[in-house]
């Protein structure tokens, strides 16, 4: 399977966010952290089937093609490879329901309207604030010229981080993801990051992490889904899979998309993962039951490969 390990006015706002975002560190062996109450991914458009994604579940090999990812980590560049992200909304409102509207150019100015397709999606558009703690991954809707919109609602103001993850059309087309930084309008009040866990809580669900998670070799991250106490056996694909798992490195939010390994519908669901350096990440699991897709988070510490 692919994957994909890829203010004006608010610049106090995200600067002061920035800064209290926890630092990458190192870490003799992975640590786990829950964010009970996590709210779970907003709006219609994140409850079809199909996602999208490109770092592939080996990582560490040649970027591209199965068993490898297409690099250690993405979403630091607005462009990259010819491509661009054109953000027509750098700026929303705490609370309030807004749209948001953006762009892939092509080298030469001009948006793009053709992309493959990544588990039934084109585009995988994800929001995370600076501090890890919202998370939304939504699937926006394309307009005939090029320009995607969706609905979103951040609660809380600060700064936040904006991630296109597609493969244009083409033969021999790679997947990307971009980044480009949004400002959300109020009463900024930055957390930090939450702390390490092995267990995380979302709508009676419970989710227990083990593994390991290494800068520079692949590493197995097993995640098991009980419900009142009993083993979930019974997943829905959400988006072709049993599970989705995207990891922010704190501090710049590298990007890293991880698919699950075969298997299915649980209550394990099972994914390899290659952290770009040693330090500090969230780890964000999206998986369905019962017609909804629920999203837990965990915190996790990512040592060397030696160590």
């Amino acid at each position: 399977m692919n994957t994909g390990l890829r203010i004006t006015a608010f610049a106090a706002a995200l600067a002061a966010t920035f800064g209290t975002a926890y630092g990458v560190g190192n870490g003799a062996d992975p640590v786990f952290e829950a964010a009970p109450g996590h709210a779970a991914p907003g709006g219609a458009a994140d409850r079809p089937d199909g996602h999208g994604g490109h770092q592939d579940e080996a990582a560490g090999a040649a970027e591209g093609g199965e068993g490898g990812d297409r690099g250690a980590a993405g979403g630091l560049q607005v462009s990259e490879g010819g491509y661009a992200l054109d953000l027509d909304t750098p700026t929303l409102t705490a609370g309030a329901r807004s749209e948001i509207r953006f762009a892939i150019k092509d080298e030469h100015g001009r948006k793009v309207t053709a992309f493959q397709r990544e588990h039934t999606k084109e585009m995988h558009f994800i929001i995370a604030s600076r501090d890890l703690t919202e998370y939304r991954h939504v699937h926006p809707v394309r307009g005939a010229d090029g320009t995607w919109s969706t609905v979103v609602r951040l609660p809380d103001a600060g700064g936040y981080r904006a991630f296109a993850d597609f493969t244009p059309a083409g033969k021999g087309a790679t997947g990307r993801t971009l980044g480009a930084d949004l400002a959300v309008a109020g009463d900024a009040r930055p957390q930090p990051l939450p702390p390490v866990r092995g267990t995380a809580a979302a709508d009676g669900y419970e989710v227990a992490l083990d593994g390991a998670l290494r800068a520079g070799k692949p590493g197995e991250l097993k995640l098991t889904v009980s419900r009142n106490g009993r083993p979930v056996t019974d997943l829905q694909p959400y988006l072709g899979a049993y599970g989705h798992l995207v990891a922010l490195r704190s501090g710049d939010l590298a990007y890293l998309h991880v698919h699950p390994n075969e298997g299915g519908p649980g209550p394990e669901v099972s994914f390899t993962a290659t952290a770009p350096s040693s330090g500090a990440y969230r780890l964000f699991l999206d998986f369905r039951h019962d017609g909804e897709v629920r999203t837990v988070a965990f915190t996790v510490h990512a040592g060397h490969a030696g160590s």
